[in-house]
């Protein structure tokens, strides 16, 4: 009772610590990107606390699993360095027996990641398209922050307004750049606004003037118009209908067995699969000399943290395209890593006991 409480206390506090470290380095690198990304006009800048959030949703069974291995390699490595570990083994404690509190302090964390992978995953990634989608969907005119010039998707116009919308999608001194091919033509209007008509976007502008300009023949043509309509774009289409894997519930990968599909649920299986099984290489890992100070085997586990999980996106890669089947996929990258790390405790638990203290054979009268 005694070994199992104190191990799982200082597990649960050392996974607290790296939860919070780790959440706080993911936190700032998503916030930048997702600040630049605001920056560049892909998403709305009032989006993007929300948009933050989802990507810490999103990112949390990783997180999760990785706190939860560098907490089992870290206690365990301190218990190796301050000699604990040589009083455990000395009383006939095995390395295996370790797996038990382990397990024990991991399991609620599996659940969760289980949980976040299979549910909330998919709906963290629906939402997030459902955001850009919507923005994209916004008119132009929308976007044009009042005083700055703004190039459309295409890059082929440059809006500029005098002065914010007072409401929807309409703009007053609306300035327009345009080229098409050798034509040139700057357009200005009082009032503008963008419809959608039978998923085509018209820009509607009133009180206005057009001058063109033919680049080669230097021809010029003046219009003016009390309203003017021109389709603004392409056609408006909702990528809402057409969502990829990744935003697919896991009841609709299940009845749906395309390669696609079926890769993405290996890759969400995979995420538990794998959270279990680094807690178990972690134990095999945290082995350290006490007589040295580096931390050497944090570094080895960090990096097949980091080879298992490329190794579980080679997996959906590879179920995607259809080279191997997600029931093959699974036992080879899993069941193998279940074995090595298996193979891994017993030959660690084998070499302890054969060092083991032993009482010094009595002396022999010579």
């Amino acid at each position: 009772m005694l070994f199992d409480s104190t191990l799982r206390r200082d597990l649960a506090r050392s996974f607290g610590a790296t939860l919070v470290v780790i959440l706080t380095i993911v936190l700032t690198m998503m916030l930048i990107r997702t600040l630049g990304q605001a920056a560049g006009g892909r998403i709305a800048p009032q989006d993007v606390v929300l948009l933050l959030g989802y990507i810490a949703l999103g990112q949390l069974p990783t997180m999760l699993a990785l706190s939860m291995f560098i907490a089992v390699v870290a206690t365990l490595g301190r218990m190796y360095r301050d000699s604990e570990m040589s009083i455990w083994f000395a009383s006939g404690v095995g390395l295996t027996r370790f797996v038990r509190p382990v397990l024990r302090t991991s399991w609620p964390v599996l659940i969760v990641v289980l949980l976040l992978a299979l549910f909330v995953w998919p709906w963290v990634n629906q939402r997030s398209v459902e955001l850009r989608d919507r923005f994209e969907r916004r008119s132009d005119l929308s976007r044009v922050a009042p005083g700055q010039f703004q190039s459309s998707a295409d890059g082929s116009r440059v809006f500029f307004i005098e002065r914010a919308p007072e409401g929807g999608g309409a703009a007053r001194n609306v300035f327009i750049l345009s080229s098409s091919g050798d034509v040139e033509s700057v357009t200005t209007a009082k009032t503008g606004r963008i419809t959608i008509e039978n998923d085509d976007r018209y820009l509607l502008l009133d009180h206005g003037q057009r001058n063109e300009q033919n680049t080669k023949t230097h021809e010029k043509t003046l219009s003016r118009f009390e309203g003017y309509k021109v389709l603004a774009g392409e056609r408006v289409l909702s990528r809402a209908d057409d969502l990829p894997p990744k935003a697919r519930s896991t009841a609709e990968l299940l009845r749906t067995p395309s390669a696609p599909f079926q890769g993405e649920l290996a890759w969400r299986l995979g995420l538990v699969l794998g959270g279990a099984n680094l807690l178990l290489l972690a134990i095999g890992l945290s082995e350290t000399n006490p007589r040295r100070a580096s931390n050497w085997n944090l570094l080895f586990a960090l990096l097949a943290f980091v080879v298992y999980y490329n190794i579980i996106n080679l997996t959906q890669a590879w179920v995607a395209s259809g080279k191997v089947g997600m029931g093959m996929a699974l036992v080879l990258a899993h069941g193998g890593a279940f074995a090595l790390a298996v193979a891994l405790l017993w030959w660690r638990d084998t070499r302890n006991s054969r060092t083991r203290w032993r009482p010094a054979r009595a002396a022999q009268p010579t």
